[in-house]
């Protein structure tokens, strides 16, 4: 095994820390980058705390892992999309690299949506509450992202400007990033996200345990997430433009907005327990039972009957 040397040292001078970590590694012509396996450690993460709360839900293992292998290929691609659509000048010149994911080039928000789409075409096929699904996938979202985002710590990448606050991250990058040149001090935006969608997660963690419809734990994670990215992503020089905007921070401002006005007038209803996909699930598991009791009462009250009249039948021979 063999490491693959980064270009730059990571500094947090408050902090006292001075590190060198490299992008990844290879083992013979295998290549592996610690982003890749960052991501997929928050995503096995996601799906392990998916199964253990299933239940919560109304789900079961079954349709957790089943709408997991559904849903993860509909975010690759559109977080693929979305970032080639409003990057397009980095492909127009060789379409074909659009396929060429490998080389690096997907956009959170994109993979956000392609996964809500593979969730409402799951749930359709599987017939399964749609807002129940959503709220154990956002949950997910949240582990998945706090984690992921620490790929862009051994990437180098996803910094925001220049600063002197006490949590700046200083690179020793060139123009071209091939030298050691003076160490400038930026933002650690891949820090402030991962924090504040582990925040978010523990405070839906535990929110979820009280919610009163499904997809509130849905709506709470947009407005939450919508609300942190809005900021953080002001702040960051590797922004997709749209004309004069920020695509993604525009995106999170309206749908923080949004989230906000439909949880507020929400808790202005009334919500029964009842209607809850997990207590409607329950409530026919319940039926099906006494069903089955009623069924298993009725053969063996026919079996008595038949034993008492073979007896009858008997005594009168």
């Amino acid at each position: 095994m063999q490491w693959i040397e980064s270009v730059s040292t990571i500094t947090f001078p408050s902090l006292g820390i001075k590190i060198d970590p490299p992008v990844g590694f290879t083992v013979g012509s295998f290549e592996l980058r610690f982003y890749g396996l960052i991501i997929a450690v928050g995503l096995l993460l996601a799906c392990i705390y998916g199964l253990k709360r299933r239940k919560q839900f109304g789900l079961s293992e079954d349709q957790v892992l089943d709408g997991a292998m559904i849903i993860v290929p509909f975010a690759i691609l559109c977080a693929r999309a979305y970032y080639c659509i409003f990057a397009w000048h980095e492909f127009e010149a060789n379409p074909i690299e659009v396929l060429y994911i490998w080389n690096g080039g997907i956009a959170i928000y994109g993979g956000v949506i392609g996964a809500l789409l593979g969730i409402i075409v799951y749930c359709k096929i599987r017939k399964i509450s749609v807002g129940a699904a959503f709220d154990i996938t956002s949950l997910g979202f949240l582990i998945g992202q706090s984690i992921g985002r620490w790929g862009n710590f051994f990437n180098r990448e996803a910094f925001g400007e220049e600063t002197t606050s006490f949590l700046r991250m200083g690179l020793f990058l060139t123009a071209d990033q091939t030298a050691v040149s003076t160490e400038h001090f930026y933002h650690p935006t891949f820090l402030y996200e991962s924090v504040w969608n582990a925040i978010g997660f523990v405070l839906l963690h535990f929110l979820s345990k009280r919610r009163k419809y499904d997809g509130q734990v849905a709506l709470g994670y947009v407005a939450w997430y919508g609300l942190g990215r809005t900021f953080i992503e002001g702040l960051r020089t590797d922004s997709l433009y749209w004309g004069p905007f920020r695509v993604s921070q525009m995106l999170a401002a309206v749908s923080c907005f949004a989230a906000v006005v439909v949880l507020l007038w929400q808790a202005f209803r009334d919500h029964k327990p009842e209607n809850l996909y997990v207590n409607r699930v329950a409530a026919l598991a319940a039926e099906a039972a006494a069903e089955e009791t009623a069924e298993e009462a009725i053969e063996k009250a026919e079996e008595v009957s038949t034993e008492e009249t073979e007896e009858i039948s008997s005594e009168e021979s």
